[in-house]
């Protein structure tokens, strides 16, 4: 009969088996990178890489062109209507402070309260506090006539250089009437002036 397999020989058996095995796997993995079966092979990672040529990068750069002239025109124009807006919301409620103060004095002038003293002193200028306080960036309001009949309120560019400068004054009265210098040439005589319509 047969002696019985000892836990020694059974373990040298197993330890012969996995060298196999190993042995066997890296042979199969050889023979892959051989077929060009694995996808990360060093050719893959030293192909040069194609840049653009000048031709490329110049139309690229011309096409950037057209859409900036195209668009910047378009934001500056969506810019100064957001502060025109802004300023006739300004008029409108230095407006509302002038009918305030006639309530009170029975007349529109003495209006301004330019020493700060909580009285009316002046009938033209830059507004104060008293009457409203203007919120437009670009804009400087100010109440250019005032009597006991009535008022004009007019804002203007802060500066000849700003974003809103050729744009035109605009003008509100005592009866609510508005006026725009569309065309920026310094009066209201124009068509479509008489209104901050569009």
């Amino acid at each position: 009969p047969r002696p019985p397999r000892t836990l020694g020989m059974d373990k040298g058996v197993h330890e012969e088996a996995a060298i196999s095995h190993k042995a066997a796997g890296k042979s199969r993995y050889s023979a892959a990178l051989s077929a060009g079966e694995h996808s990360h092979s060093k050719a893959d990672w030293t192909a040069p890489m194609r840049g653009f040529s000048l031709l490329e990068l110049m139309a690229t750069l011309a096409i950037l062109a057209v859409v900036v002239a195209v668009a910047l025109p378009a934001y500056n124009g969506y810019v100064v209507r957001a502060h025109r807006t802004a300023v006739q919301s300004d008029l409108l409620r230095c407006a509302q402070g002038m009918e305030r103060h006639a309530s009170e004095r029975w007349s529109y002038a003495q209006a301004l309260d330019t020493d700060g003293d909580g009285a009316g002193d002046a009938s033209t200028g830059a507004v104060t506090a008293n009457i409203c306080t203007p919120d437009a960036e670009f804009y400087r309001v100010t109440l250019r006539t005032a009597d006991a009949d009535g008022f004009v309120l007019r804002a203007a560019a802060a500066s000849a250089t700003n974003r809103v400068a050729d744009d035109g004054m605009l003008e509100v009265d005592n009866t609510g009437a508005t006026r725009w210098d569309r065309n920026h040439d310094g009066d209201f005589d124009d068509a479509n002036e008489n209104s901050w319509r569009l």
